[in-house]
C-alpha cells in the first residue's frame, strides 16, 4: 500500500543530509565528548559544540544558553520545575506557576505537580481559537508568580501565541517566562531576546532531525538558575548529567543548520500544500471547517472538522493516510481531545476533528490523491451512519 504520510507534527522524517551527517559518528568518530585525554574525545566534543552554536542561532541564542537533553519533554520538566524547586530553596516567596489548557501534557502535568510541593499551578483558559486573553494572564499575574509557561505553536492546531505581548506582560509582573518551541522551531522565525524568554525548549525530530535529543535554552543574562532534576557527573553546565549523545547532537545541530537557512522555503511550501488540500476537499464538495481558522497557525498544520462524520471512521476507512485524530483511543473508551474542548468544542465536534500536517517532503500529488482519499473515506462513513445508529 502506498502510503502519505501526513502526521509531521507528531514527527517528522531525518532529513537525508542529517542522516548522511550522522552515519559516520556511530561507527568512526564515536568517542565519549567527555574523553579529554585524546584527540577522538576532542573532536567529539567539538562536534557538539559546532551543534550547539548551530541551534542557539536558529532561536537567537548564545551557544552558552543551550543545555542538550533527551528531548522537549525533558527540557520542559527541567525548566518548569527546575526554576520553580530553584526558587523555593533559596526562599522565594513567589509560588504560582501559570500555564493554558492548551499545552503539551508535559508542561500540564509538570506545574500541577508542583502543587504536591506547595506551589500553586494555575491553567488558563483559551478562547474558540485557542488564544489566551492578555488581560487575563495579567490578572492571574496579579499573584506573586515564579513562573509562565506559554507554547509558541499548539501542536495540534498549529495556532501561534503572541508570545511578544505575552512575554512583556510576564516581564512586567517580575516573573520568568518559559516556552515549550518544539512545534516552532525551524518553521516560524524565532528570537529568544525579542520574546522576553528565559527559558525555552527544542527537540530535534520536530525538525527533521533524529529522535532522542533536545535542548534547553536558558537565559545567561539576567542569569536563570535551576534545581536539575538528576544527580551525576556534571555535564551540562551542572544542569544535566549525562554522557552526551555526540551523533543526536551533531544531528540535530545539522537539521537547525538546514532549518535556519531553508525554513522560509518550506513555509511556503507547507502553505501552498494547506491551500490545494482544501480547494481539493471543497471541490469533491467536502462539508469541512478548519479549527481555529480565524487565529494565526503554522503553516503545516491542519486540525479540521468533518461536519457530522467520526474522524476515527474516516481514519479506518483510508488506511493509506497517517494521520491524527482530534481525539484518543483509551481504554476501548474515544477520549475528547483536551486541546479541542478547552477552545470549546464539544466533545462530538472534536471527535470529528482530524490533524492533517504535511511536511518537507511531500508533494503536491500527495495532497491532491489524499484529499481524494479523504473524500472517499467520509463518504463511505456517511453511507454506513444508518447502520451503526440502527446497530
Amino acid at each position: 500500500m502506498d502510503e502519505i504520510y501526513l502526521d509531521n507534527a507528531a514527527s517528522t522524517p531525518c532529513d537525508p543530509r542529517v542522516l548522511a551527517y550522522m552515519t559516520p559518528l556511530f561507527t568512526q568518530e564515536f568517542a565519549n565528548p567527555h574523553s579529554d585525554t585524546h584527540a577522538p574525545g576532542h573532536r567529539a566534543a567539538d562536534m557538539v559544540e559546532s551543534a550547539r552554536r548551530d541551534v542557539a542561532a536558529l532561536i537567537g541564542a548564545d551557544s552558552r544558553e543551550i543545555v542538550f537533553t533527551s528531548g522537549a519533554t525533558e527540557a520542559n520538566n527541567l525548566a518548569i520545575k527546575g526554576t520553580a524547586r530553584f526558587r523555593a530553596r533559596q526562599g522565594d516567596e513567589r509560588k504560582r506557576v501559570v500555564t493554558l489548557a492548551t499545552e503539551h501534557k508535559c508542561v500540564l502535568e509538570s506545574v500541577r505537580n508542583l502543587a504536591r510541593e506547595g506551589f500553586d499551578p494555575v491553567v488558563l483558559g483559551v478562547d474558540r481559537n485557542g488564544l489566551v486573553n492578555p488581560d487575563e494572564l495579567r490578572e492571574a499575574l496579579q499573584v506573586p508568580t515564579a513562573l509562565v509557561s506559554i507554547m509558541a505553536a499548539n501542536n495540534e492546531t498549529g495556532v501561534l501565541q503572541d508570545l511578544r505581548t505575552l512575554g512583556r506582560i510576564v516581564k512586567d509582573a517580575g516573573a520568568l517566562f518559559h516556552s515549550d518551541l518544539a512545534q516552532a522551531a525551524g518553521k516560524v522565525a524565532l528570537d529568544v531576546g525579542a520574546l522576553d524568554l528565559d527559558l525555552a525548549s527544542l527537540t530535534a525530530h520536530k525538525m527533521y532531525g533524529p529522535k532522542g535529543v533536545g535542548a534547553l535554552f536558558v537565559r545567561r543574562r539576567p542569569r536563570v538558575r535551576l534545581e536539575p532534576l538528576f544527580s551525576g557527573g556534571g555535564q551540562e553546565r551542572g544542569l544535566r548529567s549525562g554522557t552526551l549523545p555526540s551523533a543526536l547532537i551533531a544531528g540535530f545541530g545539522m537539521a537547525a543548520r538546514i532549518a535556519r537557512e531553508e525554513g522560509e522555503k518550506d513555509a511556503r511550501h507547507l502553505a501552498r500544500l494547506a491551500e490545494t488540500l482544501c480547494a481539493q476537499l471543497v471541490q469533491r464538495q467536502v462539508a469541512f471547517t478548519l479549527n481555529a481558522k480565524d487565529a494565526p497557525r503554522l503553516p503545516g498544520v491542519l486540525n479540521l472538522r468533518l461536519l457530522g462524520v467520526p474522524a476515527l471512521a474516516v481514519m479506518k476507512e483510508a488506511p493509506e493516510l497517517a494521520l491524527s485524530v482530534g481525539s484518543a483511543c483509551s481504554s476501548a473508551e474515544l477520549a475528547a481531545s483536551s486541546v479541542l474542548t478547552a477552545m470549546g468544542l464539544s466533545a462530538v465536534e472534536a471527535a470529528e476533528s482530524l490533524r492533517l500536517s504535511p511536511g518537507r517532503f511531500t508533494t503536491p500529488a500527495d495532497i491532491v490523491r489524499a484529499a481524494g482519499l479523504l473524500a472517499q473515506a467520509a463518504q463511505r462513513v456517511r453511507a454506513q451512519a444508518p447502520a451503526r445508529e440502527t446497530a
